[in-house]
């Protein structure tokens, strides 16, 4: 049976109550609640999150597997190693941390999918988000070109882990240099997971794979006992010399 959360003080099961693969939903672990950043923490430090479409009650989800993106295991392609330089050098262009969140995740909600009609980050997503945000909780890692955004990605940051949420692009390549940038940060600041909840060819073509749920609460818990990034501003030294270095590269992609 699923649960069905009643009210704000209803809390939600834990992640191993989720239903199993033979099921109809697999993952799914709760309906029902409210979209506010008490709910969407206890949520999160749960292994578990929202997503759900238009006219669909809110749904809690906790797969198993889990799929993961290691900042140790990042592949850097020869090709984006040479395109993040040329960014790098090109005046005009730059990375931003939370320089305009709102935009980001709006850019994300009305991003086509590839064989994905409507979306998921509906308008009740985007102002839980967003208050969140504002709560210094969920980040946006933008890249940009001559004054105009032109792609990135948002995330939850809980502890020394980092839950991503989606990502989007108006350039070529304008989300891989954000991940690279992200994943650059992590290694900054021993964020040693980056939680991409759900199997995509895309993240796996960067190095990401997929754990048992198990392993990944385990994951959660110790990253969980860490205290949280607390400056997220970006130093552009550091996207040097751990997103696009030879050493850094090389190790990454190994």
């Amino acid at each position: 049976m699923i649960r069905w959360l009643r009210g704000a003080d209803d809390p939600l099961p834990e992640a191993r109550f989720a239903l199993g693969p033979a099921s109809e939903a697999p993952g799914l672990v709760a309906a029902g609640g409210e979209l506010a950043p008490k709910r969407l923490a206890e949520a999160y430090a749960k292994g578990i999150f929202p997503w759900f479409s238009e006219g669909q009650p809110i749904l809690w989800w906790s797969p198993d597997p889990r799929m993961v993106l290691l900042p140790a295991e990042f592949k850097l392609a020869r090709s984006l190693k040479k395109t993040i330089r040329r960014f790098i050098a090109t005046p005009g262009c730059e990375v931003r941390i939370d320089s305009d969140f709102r935009s980001v995740i709006q850019a994300c909600a009305t991003a086509p999918r590839g064989g994905e009609s409507g979306t998921w980050i509906v308008a009740d997503m985007i102002e839980a988000y967003a208050a969140w945000h504002g709560q210094g909780r969920v980040h946006s890692v933008e890249t940009w070109i001559d004054g105009e955004l032109a792609g990135g990605l948002y995330g939850v940051s809980l502890g020394r882990m980092f839950f991503g949420e989606s990502m989007f692009a108006r350039r070529t390549d304008a989300s891989k240099i954000a991940l690279a940038a992200l994943v650059a940060f992590c290694r900054r600041h021993g964020i040693e997971t980056i939680d991409c909840q759900q199997r995509t060819a895309h993240l796996a073509s960067f190095g990401g794979r997929e754990l048992p749920r198990a392993e990944f609460m385990q994951r959660l818990e110790a990253a969980l006992a860490m205290p949280g990034v607390v400056d997220w501003t970006y130093d552009l030294s550091l996207w040097w010399q751990l997103g696009t270095s030879d050493a850094a590269a090389e190790d990454a992609a190994a």
